[in-house]
């Protein structure tokens, strides 16, 4: 794990925090999702006697919308190279007004190396053999699984929705997506990314204090890192970033609640759909709400135009029994509101051109040991999860935040499961509000 400071103005006592302009600060942790060379290296590349010529050249090669790249142009920035994949997860969870972006699974070395050490996860030591173990077979089956989709989609290229005008690089590159987003539920939670997440100091601290009251390892020596790096630039709040007993004391709870849930739910057995979506419409009655809905949806050009009123206050809360953590770790990053997961395997998830008979040793393996370490009541039992484990998850927001994200996941260049999950959801949300119907733009997921 290593970390890097990133700031608009650097402070006079970190002379290795390179100033950077708002604007490249945000190309700069966009191209760091898209690549595997660690924040270090692509700083080295940077002109700063020449930004925008910088910044162009990042941003033609990333191709983000607006709202992802301007949402990054603020606050303070901090970049977290070689962390699990759990962490990164939490740290999303934890910190519910940062803007933020992890490497893809595109982009991170797939390969049992890729990991921090059982030492640094908790892992019991007389189980880190087994883990290990699993580890590198897991990497296994996702690399077989990979070169045979590939191999399949090259074969019959009917299998790979294409544009109308594709060109061979844009075909190449689809069609290995298509193999690897069906091959990446057998990657450990536990392997490698980076993760930059940009937010005042105020929840900087509130995050820190945060992941200093958990009981994983990995956690509280994030938090160190987090906390020397920021006392740089904001000591007096930074202060305020230790753990704390109410932190500490809804962490335990919440760690109990999983392992009881995960005893009792523990499976390799994939996981049936089932959505559940509440709305509340309630208002007070010296502020009833008078826009139509048609009123609140019809004026947007696309799924980024204000919506009025009529949304922007009904509650919605939805939820999914079966959550596969590879399409958690994306929803997982939603704003605004709260998430809610046990983080459990209740199912293991495969898609329909995988068998599950063809991997049953491998997951049979992988379910004994998370059996064991729930059973011994091991913070650790994330670390033996792998992104086909499903589980619930719950996320209360409002209308609007849950129309954009209903409209994106199903939208233009959508994965595959993203766009099943939001379609349920969605046609649940259609049927308690169906005045809506008309006005919000379900996509078909169809290739960018």
């Amino acid at each position: 794990m290593r970390i890097t400071g990133l700031a608009l103005v650097p402070p006079p006592t970190a002379a290795d925090c390179p100033k950077v302009t708002p604007e490249l600060l945000a190309s700069v942790l966009a191209r760091y999702s898209r690549s595997n060379q660690g924040i270090h290296t692509i700083l080295s590349k940077v002109d700063l006697a020449n930004p925008d010529a910088s910044i162009d050249r990042i941003l033609n090669f990333v191709d983000y919308g607006h709202a992802s790249i301007g949402g990054l142009t603020g606050g303070l920035a901090v970049a977290l190279d070689d962390v699990s994949m759990w962490l990164a997860y939490k740290l999303f969870e934890i910190a519910t007004m940062a803007d933020g972006q992890e490497s893809s699974t595109r982009y991170i070395t797939m390969d049992a190396a890729n990991v921090p050490s059982a030492e640094e996860l908790g892992i019991p030591a007389d189980l880190a053999a087994c883990w290990r173990d699993i580890l590198a077979r897991s990497f296994a089956a996702y690399h077989a699984e990979y070169a045979r989709l590939d191999a399949l989609a090259t074969a019959e290229p009917q299998r790979v929705r294409l544009p109308a005008d594709a060109k061979p690089a844009v075909v190449t590159r689809l069609r290995k997506n298509y193999a690897l987003d069906r091959a990446r539920y057998f990657i450990p939670l536990a392997t490698r990314t980076n993760v930059g997440l940009v937010q005042t100091s105020r929840m900087w601290a509130t995050t820190v204090k945060h992941l200093d009251s958990l009981p994983h390892p990995e956690a509280r020596a994030a938090a160190k890192l987090i906390r020397d790096e920021l006392l740089k630039q904001s000591p007096r709040l930074m202060r305020h970033s230790f753990a704390e007993k109410s932190y500490q004391e809804q962490a335990r709870q919440e760690l109990a609640q999983s392992l009881a849930l995960g005893r009792e739910r523990l499976s390799a057995a994939p996981l049936a759909d089932e959505v559940w979506v509440h709305v509340d419409r309630a208002t007070p009655p010296f502020l009833r709400e008078s826009q139509s809905m048609p009123e609140a949806l019809r004026h947007r050009a696309n799924r980024y135009g204000q919506q009025g009123l009529a949304t922007r206050r009904m509650r919605v809360a939805f939820a999914w029994n079966n959550m596969a953590i590879a399409e958690l770790r994306d929803l997982n990053r939603h704003r605004t509101g709260h998430r809610c997961t046990p983080l459990i395997q209740a199912g293991f998830y495969l898609p329909p051109e995988i068998s599950h008979a063809a991997h049953a040793g491998l997951l049979a393996d992988q379910l004994e040991l998370t059996r064991e370490l729930l059973a011994r009541g091991s913070p650790a039992y994330v670390y033996s999860l792998l992104l086909g484990a499903q589980t619930p998850f719950e996320h209360g927001t409002h209308a609007d935040k849950f129309i954009y994200e209903a409209e994106l996941r199903t939208g233009m260049g959508a994965h595959f499961r993203y766009a099943e999950h939001l379609s349920a959801a969605l046609k649940g949300f259609l049927a308690q509000v169906p005045e809506a119907r008309d006005w919000v733009v379900e996509g078909t997921a169809e290739p960018e």
